[in-house]
């Protein structure tokens, strides 16, 4: 086949050889579906934030600096979501991938870790608990744990000065 886009079979490797790199080529950074979903579902529910803010560790995508909370939503490949049914390391070059995602979760800790030294509670959803049928119950979930924060109210923005987005 001539075709540029990939082609799959049913060995046990989930892509022939050469399509991987296609594919993950046009996986997205930021603006994915889940995260599309997680920022409409706030919105539609009166909440105002930040996305993808280049000031704070890992760009969070979402930053609510009323409720001095941040949310990261992961996929589970790239994140390596441990004991979730969408997280598995690719068959072939399985070296690389190892090391690729094992570090890709010591910069999410890291990330995570800097942003709660600052005083920033940290959400992390993911992929996982956005299929149907936990979707309503983890957005919702999602919700009362951002406007239940005993800092929400009290805590001015921190975004709202030019200083140092850390403090």
């Amino acid at each position: 086949m001539t075709s540029s886009t990939p082609q799959r079979h049913t060995g046990q490797e989930k892509y022939q050889r050469g399509t991987r790199s296609y594919t993950m080529s046009h996986i997205r950074g930021k603006d994915t579906g889940i995260e599309l979903m997680v920022r409409s579902y706030l919105f539609s529910r009166g909440l105002r934030f930040r996305k993808n803010d280049k000031r704070y560790p890992g760009h969070p995508d979402v930053v609510l600096p009323r409720w001095h909370t941040i949310v990261f939503v992961n996929g589970c490949f790239w994140h390596a979501h441990e004991h979730c049914d969408k997280h598995s390391t690719p068959k072939s070059n399985v070296e690389f991938w190892s090391k690729k995602l094992l570090r890709n979760r010591e910069r999410d800790a890291e990330q995570q870790a800097a942003l709660r030294e600052a005083g920033w509670r940290v959400l992390v959803v993911w992929e996982c608990e956005l299929d149907r049928s936990h979707r309503e119950q983890r957005l919702k979930l999602l919700y009362e744990q951002i406007t239940a924060h005993p800092l929400a109210e009290a805590q001015t923005s921190t975004l709202d000065r030019d200083d140092d987005p850390l403090n």
